[in-house]
């Protein structure tokens, strides 16, 4: 395995991210607290609506894209305007669906509806965001995490004037359409200096993507009703108000969430090469990155849960002082979701995504129910549970369960298995002291 090229990849990634968290995290802190719990909770409501278009949008092609480029190398320019024209063409009828959704669901709420309509139009910028995977595929993610830095950077400009003016709701919903925008426009204009070729489209091959990208479209759906079902249920069972501590939990449980991402997203093209050329260094692959992202989530969620009353307090005041329970809760979910996202580079190098829908379904329909019987009681923090629960049974019990996943399971456990781990950490530092 090329652990030097995927170390060199996931540090850019982890860089760039940890200069953009440090400025999320000021800004955010500040934003919750000058909005308040309620219109906090109305920008998170917007959000999670928004997240429910996002899988339709992508039409289930930003799963297969690597996949596709691993495969059809020469065929570049292609795959990639192919994909980019489909995602733009989704994303205007995602728009008006959004919009619509929102004044049906909340008829009278004028502030609601606005603020919701404003945030949809993120989705057509997001859609030029498939040029990232390009970048992925290359192991060049230096340049997309410098571009989404500077974004970032703008973008928080942007948010600092709005609290120095003290502009409404509506203009913090926009902000989310410009940092889109920028880092669409920012990934197009690298990519075609980087890539030395030109995008193009094709029908033939439109229809082969979306052939084998439909399966991912019901299996995200169903991913974005888990993790945004808590977040609807709270707002329109208990309040606003409820749901703005959840969402500063959910917030602050994802604060080191890139780490995670970038050392995946680094491994993701290792491992669907390695699939082609060799059996055993593709299955050692999938195991140690089991093992450090479990090892990892696990070190995390320690520190989460001791430090979760400090944490709160320094990021959002006294204010959101209940959302401390609900963090200490959340923040076990991640190993498990983790779990999922590797589970799914495996399913798609076995061509066995298909399985997707099947498993995200036991996932939503255990959300939805474990949802409506604790958030009465428990409020945020039966939703926490809820979304614990949810991520336990889909990424890791159901993988005993459900014989056609097992292996991957079996994967998993040799690679979380302590004296496995620590011996493939040990082989591979001692490679890159010799290099």
């Amino acid at each position: 395995m090329k652990h030097k090229q995927v170390i060199n990849n996931a540090k850019w990634i982890i860089i760039c991210k940890i200069a953009q968290s440090v400025l999320q995290l000021i800004i955010g802190m500040i934003s919750a607290r000058y909005l308040g719990p309620s219109n906090y909770g109305l920008i998170n409501y917007a959000a999670s609506i928004v997240a429910f278009a996002l899988p339709i949008m992508k039409l289930g092609l930003d799963a297969i894209l690597v996949h596709e480029l691993v495969e059809s190398p020469d065929r570049e320019g292609e795959i990639m305007g192919t994909s980019l024209l489909l995602n733009v063409i989704s994303a205007i009828g995602c728009i008006g669906g959004v919009t619509l959704f929102a004044w049906l669901a909340n008829m009278g709420e004028r502030e609601t509806i606005i603020v919701c309509a404003l945030y949809s139009i993120s989705i057509l910028f997001a859609a030029t965001e498939m040029i990232q995977y390009w970048f992925q595929y290359k192991l060049l993610s230096k340049y997309s995490s410098v571009i989404m830095l500077i974004s970032y950077v703008v973008v928080s400009s942007y948010k600092i004037y709005l609290l120095a003016t003290a502009k409404s709701v509506y203009w913090f919903a926009v902000s989310h359409s410009v940092e889109y925008g920028l880092i669409g426009i920012l990934l197009i204009v690298f990519y075609t200096k980087k890539s030395g070729g030109s995008l193009s489209f094709s029908w033939t091959r439109a229809m082969h993507m979306l052939s084998k990208g439909k399966h991912y479209i019901l299996a995200a759906l169903m991913v974005v009703v888990i993790q945004n079902t808590d977040h609807i249920m709270l707002t329109t069972m208990i309040g606003k108000v409820e749901n703005g501590y959840y969402s500063a939990a959910i917030t602050s449980a994802g604060v080191a969430q890139f780490v995670f991402t970038a050392i995946i997203d680094s491994f993701r093209p290792i491992i669907l090469s390695s699939k082609k050329y060799n059996q055993s260094e593709y299955e050692n692959n999938i195991s140690n990155l089991f093992g450090l992202i479990t090892y990892l989530s696990i070190a995390q969620s320690l520190v989460f849960t001791i430090f979760a009353p400090l944490i709160i307090g320094l990021l959002y005041g006294e204010e959101y002082v209940q959302a401390v329970p609900v963090l200490q809760i959340l923040t076990w979910y991640r190993a498990f979701s983790f779990m999922g996202t590797i589970r799914n580079i495996w399913l798609l190098a076995e061509n066995k995504q298909k399985y997707l829908p099947l498993i995200n379904l036991v996932g939503v329909v255990l959300n939805i129910v474990i949802n409506a019987l604790l958030i009465p009681f428990w409020g945020a923090r039966g939703a926490a549970f809820a979304s614990l629960v949810t991520q336990v049974v889909m990424n890791f019990v159901l993988g005993f369960i459900f014989r056609p996943i097992r292996k991957s399971n079996s994967l998993m456990i040799r690679g979380i298995n302590p004296k496995y781990f620590f011996n493939q950490v040990t082989t591979i530092a001692r490679q890159l002291k010799r290099k």
